[in-house]
């Protein structure tokens, strides 16, 4: 299985792949009103010259941190249902977050399953004094410093780009 960055011939397999994972159009169709924006990610796991996964980060910003800290929001990731819990989640996540790393990002957001994104290094955001723009649960919204104390200096309600407002 390859991990590689999104090509622009991937784009209809990413939007049906996130349709089928998820059940309706709201996260494919944020994908693509996200894609090609400044500071945009998107991955795709390939299998067998099949898209199976998909991963998209976007920049968010927090009031109250330095102007110059790049922070990502994880959303969506997502697997084709007949490929789930094959571990094609998990790659997609550890090889990305290592590519954000790289490109010189201090931290990821994210928001979902304590149980799952833990296992990767994120903790509640709240213990780093950070706070979501939608009402969730504090144990639901979660970050990783991809650099060591990034967000020491750093504290305030981390706000997603408008075109999330559709999504949620």
């Amino acid at each position: 299985m390859e991990v590689r960055a999104e090509r622009l011939e991937d784009v209809g397999a990413v939007h049906s792949l996130n349709v089928a994972a998820f059940g309706r159009v709201n996260e494919a169709d944020l994908v693509d009103k996200l894609r090609g924006l400044a500071s945009t990610f998107s991955f795709v796991a390939v299998e067998s010259a099949q898209i199976v996964g998909h991963i998209f980060f976007s920049p968010v910003a927090i009031a109250g941190c330095a102007n110059d800290l790049s922070i990502l929001g994880l959303a969506p990731v997502a697997v084709l249902p007949e490929q789930q819990r094959q571990g094609i989640g998990t790659l997609l996540i550890r090889q990305s977050l290592a590519m954000c790393a790289q490109f010189g990002y201090a931290a990821v957001v994210v928001l979902g399953d304590p149980n799952y994104y833990s296992r990767f290094g994120f903790i509640p955001a709240k213990a780093k004094r950070l706070g979501c723009e939608y009402t969730v649960p504090d144990e639901a919204f979660m970050v990783l410093e991809l650099e060591s104390d990034a967000l020491k200096e750093c504290s305030g309600i981390v706000k997603y780009r408008s075109e999330f407002q559709a999504c949620v």
